[in-house]
């Protein structure tokens, strides 16, 4: 990384994510993401995705998150809190079920999403 990411950038970056999935349009969403972003999740898993709970690239993230708003027709975010590094950011949130999520996310140079996972808590 040639130089960190500035911790109001990243703010908007996490207020960004959370206003893209409450548009529920799915090219906003991806416009924040790299070509050959990778994610991680339980969820992935879940819908029958990749055993191993990873994808890779645009195309297979569309097809998750398609997927997976069938599944959530009142989706919506509420920001809690988001805690920055000098290359990512974590968006602590509230689902529209109250439940608590962590998304991780890891940018490249400019700024967008290289790198994601969904943390859901344990237990």
């Amino acid at each position: 990384m040639a130089n960190p990411h500035a911790p109001a950038d990243l703010a908007g970056l996490a207020a960004d994510w959370i206003a893209a999935w409450n548009s529920r349009d799915l090219d906003q969403v991806l416009d924040l993401y790299t070509d050959d972003a990778a994610m991680s999740s339980e969820k992935i898993i879940a819908l029958g995705f990749d055993a191993s709970g990873r994808l890779s690239g645009k195309d297979q993230l569309r097809a998750y998150w398609t997927k997976a708003l069938t599944f959530r027709p009142q989706l919506h975010f509420t920001l809690v809190d988001a805690f920055a590094s000098p290359d990512s950011v974590i968006v602590h949130y509230h689902d529209e079920a109250g439940k608590q999520v962590c998304e991780y996310l890891r940018l490249d140079d400019a700024g967008k999403i290289r790198q994601a996972s969904g943390n859901y808590p344990v237990g």
